[in-house]
């Protein structure tokens, strides 16, 4: 059985026992955190599509820490008139387990 889900705008395929990185959510390593915007559920019987999202379906998973993603060197230049700025980001992520998907 797997899912689609949503959150922080993008959305991932997952199913039990995936470890992923999503955008910071709030939460202490080892808490629990339910994610409802669920798409779409795929089982033996079937899928079950949502409009927009599949109507009492959820997704459990337990955050496993809090991460800092990669620095993106952000880098801004004016032709001819000497203009140059440079500005670094890294984005805040959480490292998330799943535990269970319901249908």
């Amino acid at each position: 059985m797997y899912a689609i889900i949503e959150t922080g705008g993008k959305q991932y395929r997952v199913e039990k026992g995936t470890r992923l990185h999503v955008e910071k959510l709030p939460g202490e390593n080892g808490s629990e955190v339910e994610i409802p915007k669920v798409l779409l559920v795929s089982a033996a019987e079937g899928a079950k599509i949502g409009r927009p999202f599949v109507e009492g379906s959820k997704v459990l998973a337990t955050v496993v820490g809090q991460i800092r993603g990669p620095k993106v060197i952000v880098f801004k230049r004016r032709a001819k008139k000497g203009y140059k700025r440079t500005q670094g980001h890294r984005q805040d992520l959480t490292e998330i387990e799943i535990k269970e998907v319901t249908a």
